[in-house]
């Protein structure tokens, strides 16, 4: 026997192989801890052998574990969502005002709004004192009731010249005098005017009514008349909250009243 060749020694001996040589025979014991990519399993090396809590790879997150922003509003109300992301409270009134063609009153505003009455009031009330303050080229006024955008009395000389000339008509000198008579007087009929005025007014009232200025108001319990009034209409264009801000009549009356008819009117019918 050759030197090495014994019990242990001798040829295929996994024992004596080199460095280098096949390792494949050798027991899984003799190979090193951790020697290969899956030598402790599939689940237990790798980047996705863990999730960031330790959960699987496959494991879903659950909201609380998102960073703020990457899905965290996907369970929430709608509630919630809308909340602060519409425009605010002035800027919503600002919008609503500019495109009113009639004065708008809190209760509306606060409907479409769906605010306190009172939040809305003070708001309205904050801006037209801010407006006043900025002096503005426009104010917001509470008139007939509601709420609108005016031009500032001081711009008034602007404003005319850049409207064109006679592109409104104006009312004539018997329909205003008509007009101060059922404002002033109201609810009023057409004879009570007529007497007022000394000429027949039916005309001139059938005219005001056209223009929005005057309405119906009912009818006389006594003689069935018809009754007539001012409008809200009649309010907007003067600018005025209520009646009750019309000026008083007595110093624009003269101090002999001439109770004659005029020469050349039509006599007021009885």
């Amino acid at each position: 026997m050759r030197n090495g060749s014994g019990p242990g020694q001798g040829e295929g001996d996994p024992a004596v192989l080199g460095d280098g040589q096949d390792q494949a025979a050798l027991p899984d014991a003799a190979l090193p801890d951790a020697a290969g990519p899956d030598a402790a399993g599939p689940d237990a090396a790798g980047p996705d052998a863990a999730g960031p809590d330790g959960a699987g790879p496959d494991a879903v997150p659950t909201d609380a574990a998102l960073p703020d922003g990457a899905g965290a509003h996907a369970a929430l109300p709608d509630a919630v969502l809308t909340d602060g992301a519409g425009p605010g409270l002035r800027a919503s009134l600002e919008a609503i005002m500019l495109v009113a063609d009639e004065p708008v009153s809190v209760v509306v505003i606060a409907q479409v709004l769906e605010r306190p009455r009172a939040e809305v009031a003070e708001a309205l009330r904050g801006m037209a004192d801010s407006y006043a303050a900025e002096e503005r080229g426009f104010e917001l006024r509470e008139v007939a009731g509601g709420w609108r955008y005016y031009t500032r009395e001081e711009c008034a000389p602007v404003v005319e010249r850049f409207v064109s000339d006679g592109q409104e008509v104006r009312l004539t000198q018997a329909a205003l005098e008509t007009l101060a008579v059922v404002a002033y007087r109201q609810p009023v009929s057409r004879a009570r005017v007529s007497a007022v005025r000394g000429v027949n007014c039916d005309g001139v009232i059938r005219t005001l009514v056209l223009r929005g200025l005057v309405e119906e108001a009912g009818t006389d319990p006594e003689t069935g008349a018809i009754l007539f009034a001012t409008t809200g209409y009649f309010l907007e264009r003067l600018g005025l909250p209520s009646l009750d801000a019309l000026p008083e009549l007595a110093p624009f009356l003269p101090d002999n009243i001439d109770d004659e008819t005029d020469p050349g009117h039509e006599p007021a019918e009885s």
